[in-house]
């Protein structure tokens, strides 16, 4: 594309080829050429994506993308060259946001965001867009706990690699995407992330801080005493929960999300300190997964204390049935597994603190176990969870993420996927309002008149 084409706020940009001819050594170059090609021809991914940001893309959008892009106005005259940018033009109306890019173990850099920040103020541009295989929760909280705290009014929005091939995924997956040349360029999209030479890479192992604070946790030590140590495994553990969540995703095709009290939503850093919280004195690392129609949340905690994982599902019991052997066994009718060694069964009861808990094998054999010591109570909430002891392994930075990524999507296909959330019934027409005549004005005033209290 030649100069005088560009527009007013870029001296120097190219339109993305799908088809790089770039070297093996430039793959951040060329993966982004792939993508932004994709992003500028498909309009349901730039769609999807640009969720994030705030940007509503409609049929009478335009997009175009650039890549070797060097924008007009150089603050301090300084050779600053972002990976790529995008214009999303509505009418009179633009809206433009510049890319940083990174692939495999590179990391983002906190000075080359804030210098592309001041770049795109003075240049007019909306915002920022990281990439890399760094994990955030949401794509508006920044693994770069300086970005995320910055004042600055050009906001950052960051992506992992593994969230846009799982966004790709699900739009091939999604019914009623009947172009067929949109689905191909996606399919090419996803072929091309999911190859070794892209730099895509998931989550997959711990810190070595991960080790070395199970063996202080295994000699009695206080992990309040070690709030570095515990700070890193927490931000490893935010990173492995969005990648398990993506990978969920891909094997369910429904967007999987993290459950998140809304003011830890909106607030990363209470949500940091309140994890942090529970991680010192529970000495554990816990989080819910939200699959969209499962009967209620998967939550996962992992208990250094104890060195397992406990993956399970809270139910609420249901409510007309009246006794706890019927309760009971309408959760049991649900269980379609023989697998039931590692399967426990926590009970909360009404009008009453605390819980009790038995493992499904010893329910089995004796429904009436669960009665036993809550004879004047019926069943409130019933939690189905599976305990995974993974001793030594559980303590390994690899094995860990290996272990967990095994164990969720297992107790998900074998257990929870045949679990149905209990619903009040429809209410029925009483027996003696079942006519109109028995419901108008005059009946009802019959009825006032007839009415008495017991005394």
């Amino acid at each position: 594309m030649s100069n005088h084409e560009l527009p007013e706020y870029l001296s120097q940009g190219e339109p993305p080829r799908l088809f790089s001819v770039l070297s093996d050594t430039s793959k951040e170059k060329r993966t982004m050429a792939a993508f932004l090609s994709c992003m500028a021809r498909v309009q349901i991914l730039a769609e999807e994506l640009l969720k994030s940001a705030n940007q509503k893309i409609g049929k009478r959008c335009k997009i175009e993308c650039y890549v070797e892009v060097v924008p007009s106005i150089l603050p301090d005259d300084r050779n600053l060259r972002p990976d790529g940018m995008i214009v999303l033009r509505i009418g009179k109306r633009e809206w433009k946001a510049i890319f940083e890019v990174k692939i495999g173990k590179n990391q983002l850099d906190k000075s080359q965001i804030e210098d592309y920040r001041n770049l795109a103020r003075a240049n007019g541009i909306d915002c920022l867009i990281t990439i890399s295989n760094q994990f955030t929760t949401v794509p508006t909280s920044h693994p770069i706990e300086s970005v995320r705290k910055s004042r600055s009014k050009i906001p950052v929005i960051h992506w992992s690699w593994m969230h846009v091939l799982t966004t790709v995924d699900l739009l091939i997956s999604a019914e009623g995407n009947s172009n067929k040349d949109f689905i191909f360029l996606l399919n090419e999209l996803r072929r091309f992330l999911a190859h070794e030479s892209a730099g895509v890479r998931g989550f997959d192992q711990m810190p070595r801080e991960w080790t070395e604070l199970n063996k202080f946790i295994s000699a009695g030590g206080d992990i309040a005493t070690q709030p570095d140590e515990a700070q890193i495994i927490l931000g490893a553990w935010h990173q492995e929960i969005r990648d398990l969540s993506l990978a969920l995703s891909r094997m369910t095709a429904t967007p999987v999300t993290i459950k998140l009290p809304r003011k830890h939503f909106l607030n990363t850093d209470l949500r940091f300190q309140s994890e942090l919280a529970n991680l010192c004195s529970k000495r554990q690392l816990a989080v819910a997964l939200d699959i969209p129609g499962a009967a209620a949340p998967i939550d996962i905690v992992a208990d250094l204390a104890r060195r397992c994982v406990d993956i399970g599902m809270t139910l609420n019991a249901p409510r007309n049935k009246k006794t706890t052997k019927a309760r009971v066994n309408w959760l049991l009718r649900q269980i379609k597994t023989s697998e039931l060694d590692n399967l426990h069964l926590r009970i909360t009861w009404e009008n009453s603190k605390g819980f009790t808990q038995h493992s499904l094998l010893d329910i089995e054999k004796n429904n009436d176990l669960v009665d036993e010591f809550k004879l004047n109570s019926v069943p409130k909430n019933f939690h189905l969870f599976e305990s995974n002891c993974l001793g030594i392994r559980f303590t390994q930075q690899r094995n860990f993420i290996k272990d967990l990524e095994q164990l969720v999507p297992d107790f998900y296909d074998k257990v929870g996927v045949h679990l149905t959330a209990w619903q009040r019934p429809a209410p029925k027409i009483i027996e003696n309002k079942s006519e109109p005549s028995d419901v108008t004005p005059e009946s009802i005033s019959e009825e006032a008149d007839s009415f008495a209290i017991d005394t």
